[in-house]
């Protein structure tokens, strides 16, 4: 387990390491669609949202409305993301938008990342990404350790495809907002439509629910599973 991202604005420097979550017990998987309202999630440390688990994942889909993000210290970072391993294995599979406030206002940037190479950070001239635009995003599996990973703003009307070679388990695949520094700006709340895994809902991997918190504060909270499986939220709670 790790972390993914490396501040926008520090694109040179290392990458910030934190506590990820440990993988689920089979109590803790079995109760995954089960929202509850007077306790958290299992804690996630940096990460919120859902993780399935098993063998043999192949694919991995989401769509979100990129919030409007209000940061409360130049430490704030946080990006919604999907990709494939990373809950209980040494490599990731990614894509998705980072927002990070070390200027002291948000900053929107589109990424990728083959972990444990570093992330790669799209051109904000080519590929903006503003609050309130749609943004879908997708890893597929396209074998012999090949790994197309999408990323779609319908709202500016790009699109940006790769595919990487990675030698990875595919024992995990994920919907998720992270903060690779512990500090989460406020969000509002983030609604992740359109989940699914291996081209079937996300909810039918009965996928473990994830809240982030930092030095013993949750910071979001993760909804229940709507849509037959394939949509929930991210609520901000505080720093």
């Amino acid at each position: 387990m790790r972390r993914f991202l490396i501040r926008v604005a520090t694109l040179a420097a290392a990458a910030t390491t934190l506590a990820v979550p440990a993988a689920p017990s089979t109590a803790a998987a079995a109760q995954g669609l089960s929202f509850r309202p007077l306790s958290y999630n299992t804690n996630g440390y940096n990460w919120g949202g859902y993780a399935a688990t098993g063998s043999g994942f192949t694919s991995v889909s989401a769509t979100w409305t990129e919030p409007r993000a209000t940061c409360n210290s130049t430490n704030d970072l946080y990006a919604p993301w999907v990709g494939i391993d990373g809950y209980g294995s040494s490599t990731v599979e990614q894509t998705g938008v980072a927002t990070d406030c070390s200027s002291g206002s948000p900053v929107n940037q589109a990424w990728y990342e083959m972990y444990p190479a570093g992330p790669v950070y799209l051109s904000t001239s080519s590929y903006p990404v503003s609050a309130g635009d749609s943004i879908s995003a997708s890893v597929t599996y396209a074998g012999s350790n090949r790994y197309t990973l999408k990323l779609t703003d319908s709202t500016r009307g790009w699109t940006y495809t790769t595919t990487k070679t990675l030698t990875a388990q595919r024992t995990s695949a994920e919907v998720i907002i992270e903060s690779p520094t512990g500090s989460y700006p406020n969000f509002g709340t983030l609604s992740f439509t359109s989940a699914t895994v291996n081209g079937t809902s996300l909810g039918s991997y009965g996928p473990v629910a994830l809240d982030p918190s930092a030095n013993g504060t949750y910071e979001a909270r993760t909804s229940a599973l709507t849509a037959g499986g394939t949509a929930f939220t991210d609520t901000y709670l505080h720093r």
